[in-house]
């Protein structure tokens, strides 16, 4: 049987590649590398230069497939829907042509495959089409990136954390518990009102193009979005997170 092992790479530091990472990156027959055009080339460049890294097996190929865009006009869920069934359909194509019955493939996974990931609910999907064994390798995430980089801890003594999307937070308009966010557009950081609240934000964790700022929400928020705009502008491409708490957290 095919094996499919979805590799955990971490949240874009090399060095955040695991010894259990690497061992499963050195045991597979090919690795599949999605590109996501020119303005996300960042992304398919760290990859190669993890492969670069750690890679020693020579009988290991790389194989390329352009990513399908996501539609982001119209109902956002429905929007979603159709991605996933097209990268299905990509992930069947590439699990049944480029790997032969006991071959294992690879699809390395930015941060961790069990959050805010969908490559394991896709691969779910595409069992319909070709039988395959999955391998779940996990990986340091944003959240504890983000957490390593401001020295706090996301939790305080007994107390929950919320993970969240800044689509969900915008529409609930307010943090029940201290709220870790990804996937923000920037809407819910402008709108979101700050009585209170305390924030520590972090851009392209764990990369050369890092950027960090805490502080009283009401305070900091101005400098915050600006610094997205500025930084996505000139990259073509964000990735942001960030944890809100009503007072300090450490």
């Amino acid at each position: 049987m095919r094996k499919v092992h979805v590799i955990g790479i971490g949240a874009g530091d090399p060095r955040h590649m695991t010894v259990q990472a690497i061992e499963a990156l050195n045991a597979v027959d090919a690795l599949f590398l999605l590109e996501k055009g020119e303005a996300k080339a960042d992304l398919v460049q760290l990859r190669e230069a993890i492969c670069a890294r750690f890679l020693t097996n020579p009988r290991c190929r790389l194989v390329t497939a352009s990513s399908p865009p996501r539609d982001a006009e119209g109902e956002y869920l429905a929007g979603v829907a159709a991605w996933h069934e097209a990268k299905a359909d990509l992930y069947a194509r590439l699990i049944r042509d480029e790997l032969a019955p006991g071959e294992a493939g690879a699809f390395l996974v930015w941060g961790d495959p069990a959050l805010y990931d969908s490559t394991l609910r896709i691969l779910e999907a595409v069992r319909e089409q070709v039988d395959f064994e999955t391998v779940v390798i996990p990986g340091i995430s944003a959240a504890q990136a983000l957490a390593a980089a401001h020295r706090i801890p996301l939790n305080r003594i007994g107390a929950p954390v919320h993970f969240t999307t800044g689509r969900a937070l915008r529409a609930a308009g307010s943090i029940a518990a201290d709220s870790v966010v990804f996937l923000d557009s920037g809407e819910a950081l402008a709108t979101l009102p700050a009585d209170g609240l305390h924030i520590w934000w972090g851009a392209y964790l764990g990369t050369e193009d890092e950027v960090l700022v805490a502080g009283v929400f009401a305070n900091v928020r101005d400098t915050i979005l600006r610094l997205r705009a500025e930084k996505r502008a000139a990259k073509g491409w964000i990735m942001d997170i960030y944890l809100l708490a009503r007072g300090p957290v450490a």
